[in-house]
């Protein structure tokens, strides 16, 4: 555990639902229950089984969620929540989770905790494989 000040910061924590119909609305209480664990970013990724809808923001879960927002995720049955607290990257919206990619098949969302120490090898496998990375802008918008 990290004491910053007064505060006690725990490094992320990750909430999941699965098969109820309020599942962003439980996992927006979840995350605030473990606000304590990450201040700097939070988001809400939750799906119908047809399409997925996310929000994200910097700041506290209250901060980043108003009950608008809440109710545009509350769709489906599934719903992955994170809230952040850095240990690399910068405290940018870039790096809030739940990391969203979309195809035009499909869609996926994702929450981890944790850090991939050797992200620079498994890329270079990856890419030795056929993979293509490329940096796409980053649109600081909410997809509900």
């Amino acid at each position: 555990m990290h004491y910053v000040g007064k505060e006690l910061n725990e490094e992320c924590a990750v909430f999941g639902i699965w098969g109820h119909e309020k599942a962003a609305k439980l996992a927006y209480y979840g995350l605030h229950s473990m606000q304590h664990r990450g201040q700097e970013g939070a988001g809400i990724a939750s799906t119908d089984g047809k399409a997925l809808y996310d929000h994200k923001g910097l700041g506290l879960v209250n901060d980043v969620f108003d009950n608008e927002t809440l109710d545009a995720l509350d769709k489906g049955f599934a719903a992955i929540g994170h809230v952040r607290y850095s240990t690399q990257g910068g405290n940018i919206y870039a790096n809030v989770q739940p990391l969203v990619f979309r195809s035009q098949k499909d869609s996926l969302s994702v929450a981890h905790n944790g850090n991939l120490v050797n992200a620079h090898k498994l890329k270079g496998e990856l890419e030795e494989r056929g993979s293509i990375f490329r940096r796409l802008p980053i649109l600081k918008s909410s997809r509900t």
